[in-house]
Protein backbone atom coordinates (compact mmCIF):
# COMPACT_ATOMS: atom_id res chain seq x y z
CA UNK A 1 0.00 0.00 0.00
CA UNK A 2 2.94 2.67 0.81
CA UNK A 3 4.57 1.58 -2.36
CA UNK A 4 1.38 2.21 -4.62
CA UNK A 5 0.56 5.81 -2.51
CA UNK A 6 4.10 6.44 -3.04
CA UNK A 7 3.97 5.82 -6.96
CA UNK A 8 0.97 8.65 -6.65
CA UNK A 9 2.91 11.19 -5.48
CA UNK A 10 4.46 14.36 -7.31
CA UNK A 11 7.91 14.35 -8.17
CA UNK A 12 10.65 16.50 -9.77
CA UNK A 13 13.38 15.03 -11.34
CA UNK A 14 16.42 16.27 -13.18
CA UNK A 15 17.96 14.30 -16.04
CA UNK A 16 22.13 13.93 -16.39
CA UNK A 17 22.13 15.13 -20.27
CA UNK A 18 19.89 18.57 -20.05
CA UNK A 19 20.20 19.12 -16.44
CA UNK A 20 16.26 20.03 -16.69
CA UNK A 21 14.00 19.27 -14.46
CA UNK A 22 10.85 17.63 -15.14
CA UNK A 23 7.32 17.44 -13.33
CA UNK A 24 5.89 13.63 -12.73
CA UNK A 25 2.54 14.15 -11.25
CA UNK A 26 0.00 10.73 -11.77
CA UNK A 27 -2.50 13.69 -9.71
CA UNK A 28 -2.91 15.53 -13.53
CA UNK A 29 -4.33 12.21 -15.51
CA UNK A 30 -7.01 12.36 -12.86
CA UNK A 31 -8.40 15.33 -13.78
CA UNK A 32 -12.03 16.30 -15.06
CA UNK A 33 -12.40 17.77 -18.20
CA UNK A 34 -15.09 19.06 -20.32
CA UNK A 35 -13.48 19.86 -23.82
CA UNK A 36 -13.34 17.14 -26.09
CA UNK A 37 -9.40 15.37 -26.84
CA UNK A 38 -9.33 16.88 -29.94
CA UNK A 39 -11.10 19.94 -30.45
CA UNK A 40 -8.77 22.67 -31.27
CA UNK A 41 -10.59 25.63 -30.00
CA UNK A 42 -12.87 26.17 -27.01
CA UNK A 43 -16.23 25.24 -27.76
CA UNK A 44 -17.29 28.29 -24.99
CA UNK A 45 -19.10 30.46 -26.91
CA UNK A 46 -18.30 34.62 -26.34
CA UNK A 47 -20.81 36.69 -24.37
CA UNK A 48 -24.68 37.01 -25.51
CA UNK A 49 -24.63 33.49 -27.47
CA UNK A 50 -27.42 31.34 -25.22
CA UNK A 51 -24.96 29.50 -23.26
CA UNK A 52 -26.21 28.85 -19.53
CA UNK A 53 -23.42 27.64 -17.26
CA UNK A 54 -22.21 24.29 -17.84
CA UNK A 55 -24.51 21.95 -14.69
CA UNK A 56 -20.49 20.26 -14.19
CA UNK A 57 -18.49 23.39 -14.45
CA UNK A 58 -17.19 23.64 -10.62
CA UNK A 59 -15.99 26.93 -11.73
CA UNK A 60 -19.31 28.79 -12.07
CA UNK A 61 -20.68 30.73 -9.82
CA UNK A 62 -22.22 28.93 -7.04
CA UNK A 63 -20.30 26.20 -7.13
CA UNK A 64 -17.85 26.85 -4.91
CA UNK A 65 -17.85 24.08 -2.83
CA UNK A 66 -16.73 21.57 -5.45
CA UNK A 67 -13.63 23.42 -5.58
CA UNK A 68 -10.08 23.07 -3.64
CA UNK A 69 -9.49 25.86 -0.75
CA UNK A 70 -9.21 29.27 -1.69
CA UNK A 71 -7.32 31.54 -1.51
CA UNK A 72 -8.18 35.06 -2.48
CA UNK A 73 -10.93 36.25 -3.97
CA UNK A 74 -12.27 39.56 -5.37
CA UNK A 75 -13.37 41.45 -4.23
CA UNK A 76 -12.54 40.19 -0.63
CA UNK A 77 -15.80 41.15 0.55
CA UNK A 78 -17.65 38.05 0.98
CA UNK A 79 -21.16 39.62 0.91
CA UNK A 80 -20.32 41.09 -2.84
CA UNK A 81 -20.61 38.19 -5.71
CA UNK A 82 -17.16 37.62 -6.61
CA UNK A 83 -15.33 38.40 -9.97
CA UNK A 84 -12.21 36.69 -9.42
CA UNK A 85 -10.95 33.45 -7.49
CA UNK A 86 -7.61 32.46 -6.63
CA UNK A 87 -7.79 28.59 -5.64
CA UNK A 88 -5.44 26.03 -5.13
CA UNK A 89 -5.62 23.43 -8.00
CA UNK A 90 -7.36 20.35 -7.41
CA UNK A 91 -5.06 17.93 -9.47
CA UNK A 92 -2.02 19.55 -8.69
CA UNK A 93 1.37 19.16 -10.60
CA UNK A 94 3.33 20.11 -7.46
CA UNK A 95 2.15 19.34 -4.07
CA UNK A 96 2.15 21.90 -1.07
CA UNK A 97 1.79 19.20 1.73
CA UNK A 98 5.25 17.55 1.15
CA UNK A 99 8.91 19.12 2.56
CA UNK A 100 10.37 21.20 0.52
CA UNK A 101 13.95 20.42 -0.76
CA UNK A 102 17.06 22.80 1.51
CA UNK A 103 17.00 26.39 0.36
CA UNK A 104 20.44 26.71 -1.53
CA UNK A 105 22.91 28.99 0.22
CA UNK A 106 24.00 30.63 -2.50
CA UNK A 107 22.18 32.34 -5.50
CA UNK A 108 20.12 29.97 -7.61
CA UNK A 109 18.30 27.51 -8.27
CA UNK A 110 18.57 23.51 -6.33
CA UNK A 111 19.98 22.46 -10.04
CA UNK A 112 23.16 24.89 -8.90
CA UNK A 113 24.14 21.80 -6.65
CA UNK A 114 26.03 18.35 -7.92
CA UNK A 115 25.31 17.72 -11.54
CA UNK A 116 23.54 14.22 -12.29
CA UNK A 117 20.88 12.63 -12.40
CA UNK A 118 18.46 13.86 -9.01
CA UNK A 119 14.87 12.84 -7.71
CA UNK A 120 13.41 15.38 -4.87
CA UNK A 121 9.75 15.05 -3.58
CA UNK A 122 7.63 17.38 -5.96
CA UNK A 123 7.14 20.43 -3.57
CA UNK A 124 5.18 23.58 -5.14
CA UNK A 125 2.53 25.59 -5.48
CA UNK A 126 -0.15 25.29 -8.08
CA UNK A 127 -3.02 27.41 -8.38
CA UNK A 128 -5.64 28.30 -10.55
CA UNK A 129 -7.01 31.76 -11.11
CA UNK A 130 -10.82 31.81 -12.19
CA UNK A 131 -10.85 35.03 -14.41
CA UNK A 132 -14.80 35.36 -14.12
CA UNK A 133 -17.71 33.68 -12.28
CA UNK A 134 -19.60 33.52 -15.63
CA UNK A 135 -18.88 30.81 -17.98
CA UNK A 136 -19.89 32.02 -21.43
CA UNK A 137 -17.27 34.80 -20.95
CA UNK A 138 -13.39 34.85 -21.22
CA UNK A 139 -10.42 37.06 -20.69
CA UNK A 140 -10.56 39.06 -23.77
CA UNK A 141 -14.59 39.51 -23.37
CA UNK A 142 -13.88 41.30 -20.24
CA UNK A 143 -13.77 44.80 -20.11
CA UNK A 144 -10.76 47.14 -18.65
CA UNK A 145 -11.46 46.59 -15.00
CA UNK A 146 -11.82 43.26 -15.48
CA UNK A 147 -8.30 42.48 -17.13
CA UNK A 148 -6.74 45.15 -15.08
CA UNK A 149 -8.51 42.44 -11.64
CA UNK A 150 -6.81 39.43 -13.63
CA UNK A 151 -3.70 41.10 -13.48
CA UNK A 152 -3.44 42.30 -10.38
CA UNK A 153 -4.38 39.15 -8.97
CA UNK A 154 -1.58 37.56 -10.53
CA UNK A 155 0.65 40.19 -8.99
CA UNK A 156 -0.23 39.44 -5.40
CA UNK A 157 -0.16 36.11 -5.92
CA UNK A 158 3.32 36.26 -6.62
CA UNK A 159 4.62 38.50 -3.59
CA UNK A 160 2.52 35.95 -1.47
CA UNK A 161 4.32 33.09 -2.91
CA UNK A 162 7.54 35.01 -3.54
CA UNK A 163 7.78 34.82 0.70
CA UNK A 164 8.16 31.46 0.75
CA UNK A 165 11.63 30.52 1.02
CA UNK A 166 11.67 27.18 -0.88
CA UNK A 167 9.82 29.20 -3.72
CA UNK A 168 12.50 30.23 -6.32
CA UNK A 169 10.80 31.01 -9.74
CA UNK A 170 6.61 31.73 -10.50
CA UNK A 171 4.98 30.72 -13.67
CA UNK A 172 1.75 32.45 -15.04
CA UNK A 173 0.56 30.26 -18.02
CA UNK A 174 -2.97 30.20 -19.90
CA UNK A 175 -3.68 27.53 -21.68
CA UNK A 176 -7.12 27.96 -24.41
CA UNK A 177 -8.57 24.68 -26.04
CA UNK A 178 -7.68 21.05 -25.89
CA UNK A 179 -5.41 21.35 -28.39
CA UNK A 180 -3.31 23.25 -25.69
CA UNK A 181 -4.01 21.75 -22.82
CA UNK A 182 -7.17 23.28 -21.01
CA UNK A 183 -9.39 20.38 -19.42
CA UNK A 184 -11.96 23.19 -18.54
CA UNK A 185 -13.86 25.62 -20.62
CA UNK A 186 -14.34 28.25 -17.80
CA UNK A 187 -12.03 31.07 -18.71
CA UNK A 188 -9.11 30.42 -16.07
CA UNK A 189 -5.06 30.71 -16.03
CA UNK A 190 -3.08 28.97 -13.75
CA UNK A 191 0.18 29.47 -11.42
CA UNK A 192 3.56 27.84 -10.26
CA UNK A 193 5.86 28.22 -7.50
CA UNK A 194 8.50 25.47 -8.25
CA UNK A 195 11.24 25.19 -5.83
CA UNK A 196 13.97 25.77 -8.68
CA UNK A 197 14.53 27.48 -11.77
CA UNK A 198 13.88 26.27 -15.15
CA UNK A 199 17.41 25.77 -17.41
CA UNK A 200 15.76 28.26 -19.84
CA UNK A 201 14.87 31.52 -17.61
CA UNK A 202 18.43 30.74 -16.29
CA UNK A 203 20.10 30.69 -19.39
CA UNK A 204 18.10 34.20 -20.41
CA UNK A 205 19.11 35.65 -17.41
CA UNK A 206 22.65 34.70 -17.52
CA UNK A 207 23.10 36.14 -21.30
CA UNK A 208 21.68 39.39 -20.20
CA UNK A 209 24.37 39.53 -17.51
CA UNK A 210 27.19 38.81 -19.42
CA UNK A 211 25.73 41.26 -21.99
CA UNK A 212 25.16 43.74 -19.16
CA UNK A 213 28.84 42.97 -17.60
CA UNK A 214 30.49 43.71 -20.89
CA UNK A 215 28.44 46.84 -22.29
CA UNK A 216 26.83 48.34 -18.96
CA UNK A 217 23.23 47.90 -20.76
CA UNK A 218 20.51 46.01 -20.68
CA UNK A 219 19.48 43.98 -23.87
CA UNK A 220 16.07 44.28 -23.00
CA UNK A 221 16.09 48.12 -22.52
CA UNK A 222 17.95 48.48 -26.03
CA UNK A 223 15.21 46.89 -27.95
CA UNK A 224 13.94 49.82 -29.76
CA UNK A 225 13.83 48.63 -33.91
CA UNK A 226 10.76 50.34 -35.50
CA UNK A 227 10.46 47.25 -38.20
CA UNK A 228 9.42 45.24 -34.93
CA UNK A 229 7.73 46.68 -33.01
CA UNK A 230 3.93 46.46 -32.99
CA UNK A 231 2.41 48.44 -30.52
CA UNK A 232 3.70 51.47 -27.85
CA UNK A 233 2.21 52.79 -24.43
CA UNK A 234 4.08 55.36 -22.00
CA UNK A 235 4.80 52.27 -19.81
CA UNK A 236 5.05 49.13 -22.32
CA UNK A 237 6.08 48.19 -25.81
CA UNK A 238 4.89 45.41 -27.62
CA UNK A 239 7.42 43.54 -30.05
CA UNK A 240 7.76 40.50 -32.36
CA UNK A 241 11.43 39.05 -31.18
CA UNK A 242 14.16 39.13 -33.91
CA UNK A 243 14.66 35.33 -33.02
CA UNK A 244 10.47 34.40 -32.50
CA UNK A 245 10.46 30.49 -31.32
CA UNK A 246 7.04 29.95 -32.86
CA UNK A 247 4.42 31.87 -34.77
CA UNK A 248 2.83 35.24 -33.67
CA UNK A 249 5.32 35.16 -30.68
CA UNK A 250 4.98 39.02 -29.13
CA UNK A 251 6.49 40.06 -26.24
CA UNK A 252 5.15 42.98 -24.27
CA UNK A 253 8.42 44.86 -22.29
CA UNK A 254 8.25 47.63 -19.67
CA UNK A 255 10.16 50.55 -20.86
CA UNK A 256 11.21 51.34 -17.49
CA UNK A 257 13.63 49.11 -16.37
CA UNK A 258 11.50 47.01 -14.02
CA UNK A 259 12.62 43.53 -12.87
CA UNK A 260 9.61 41.62 -11.48
CA UNK A 261 6.32 41.38 -12.59
CA UNK A 262 5.04 42.04 -8.96
CA UNK A 263 5.84 45.61 -8.98
CA UNK A 264 3.03 46.36 -11.44
CA UNK A 265 0.69 48.95 -10.23
CA UNK A 266 -2.66 49.99 -11.36
CA UNK A 267 -1.17 52.65 -13.71
CA UNK A 268 0.84 50.32 -15.31
CA UNK A 269 -1.64 47.47 -15.38
CA UNK A 270 -4.17 50.14 -17.29
CA UNK A 271 -1.25 50.90 -19.86
CA UNK A 272 -1.02 46.91 -20.51
CA UNK A 273 -4.38 47.04 -21.40
CA UNK A 274 -4.86 49.16 -23.55
CA UNK A 275 -1.27 47.79 -25.52
CA UNK A 276 -3.22 44.73 -25.89
CA UNK A 277 -6.10 45.96 -27.40
CA UNK A 278 -4.91 47.59 -30.16
CA UNK A 279 -2.58 45.29 -31.32
CA UNK A 280 -3.16 44.77 -35.20
CA UNK A 281 -2.88 41.00 -36.64
CA UNK A 282 -2.54 40.42 -40.41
Amino acid sequence: MAAAEASRTSEARRDAVFGRWVVFSPARSRRPTDLKSHNPTNPSPGPGADAPPKPSCPFCAGRESECAPQIFRVPPDGSLPWRIRVIQNLYPALRRDVDPPPVPEAEGDVSSDEPGERAVPGFGFHDVVIETPRHDVRLWDLDAEGVRDVLLAYAERVRQLGEHPAVQYVQVFKNHGASAGASMAHSHSQMLGTPFVPPSVTTRLNCMKEIFDRSGNCSLCEIRPKDILISETPNFSAIVPFAASYPFEIWIIPRQHISYFHEIDQDKVWSVFKSARYFNFY
